[in-house]
């Protein structure tokens, strides 16, 4: 396959080239980055592009036979009025931009990135993809990013909309950042705790964007998060047992709302998503279905 993948200097499209290049597959990747900082390979390709802009970057989607769309600015900053744009631009536009390079029947897939924020806060209901979506800034950024994504089907696209919890991984993403506090020993929950953490382990969401390639009849929003997520009390005891640091020491709600605003109420929300659609297509051996296993691997030793 030749697969064009947007966002693919960051983490997750790091990750996802390396896999499909040892798989034989051809990859090309845009980024904001003068150069990719990791991948050298016959297969591979990078461009550095502003995907909110058009540009002879999508000449080379109009040939490949997968999309994966991961452009988005970073949420984890202060939320002013510019950044907010910023965010909304990055994912929107770069998503018009790329259905608009696809070629008319060309059967392609496209695999575009949103968020299990698209269900607003929930509290303990349980989420599928069928559940409502929210109406917090990020629940209304992930419903004009997906809608704009669902447009490539009237050129012929498959269309997956990958709505991902928290995605873990030792070599890049918020784990290092969330883990931070806990080598200080400050470690602990945010607010009460009780709120539902949606999470992935890297290794799943790459087996996950594999098995969707291959199975024709997924189509839609998916759920890219472990079958068992935990509350954020849950997840900071095992992060600090795994750490061998004290996880005791909570963050106050009102001190998160007080330092990051908007943010701070965000990543105060709670949604306990599952992963039904993977599950009832035969996505059903995920390598880290619990925290304590995804946390162990990502801070052992080498």
């Amino acid at each position: 396959m030749n697969v064009f993948i947007t966002g693919g200097s960051g983490f997750v499209g790091t990750a996802l080239s390396s896999h499909l290049l040892n798989m034989g597959h051809s990859v090309v990747s845009t980024g904001t980055s003068p150069a990719h900082k990791c991948l050298k390979h016959t297969n591979f390709r990078y461009i550095s592009a502003d995907t909110t802009q058009r540009g002879s970057w999508q000449d080379d989607i109009k040939n490949v036979d997968a999309v994966i769309n991961l452009a988005g600015a970073n949420i984890l900053h202060l939320w002013t009025k510019n950044y907010k744009q910023k965010i909304f631009n990055s994912r929107i536009l770069t998503t018009r931009n790329i259905v608009e390079a696809l070629r008319v029947g060309g059967k392609t897939i496209l695999c575009s990135a949103s968020a299990t924020g698209y269900y607003g806060n929930c509290g303990d209901e349980i989420l599928t993809e069928d559940s409502p979506a929210g109406k917090d800034f990020l629940a209304k950024i992930c419903i004009d990013w997906e809608k704009e994504a669902l447009t490539a089907e009237k050129k012929g696209a498959r269309v997956v909309l990958m709505r991902f919890g928290v995605v873990l991984g030792a070599t890049g993403g918020p784990f290092l950042k969330m883990a931070l506090p806990f080598k200080f020993f400050v470690g602990g929950r945010l607010g009460d705790g009780m709120q539902w953490f949606p999470w992935i382990h890297i290794d799943d969401l790459v087996s996950a964007v594999i098995f969707i390639f291959e199975n024709s009849n997924i189509k839609g929003p998916v759920n890219f998060c472990a079958p068992e997520p935990e509350r954020n009390r849950d997840f900071a005891r095992e992060m600090g047992k795994a750490l061998k640091r004290p996880s005791f020491l909570p963050t106050p709600a009102f001190v998160v709302k007080t330092v990051m605003g908007e943010l701070g109420t965000s990543l105060l929300s709670s949604q306990r998503p599952l992963p039904s659609m993977l599950k009832d297509n035969g996505f059903i051996t995920f390598r880290f279905p619990d925290a304590k296993g995804a946390i162990e691997d990502i801070t052992e030793p080498g």
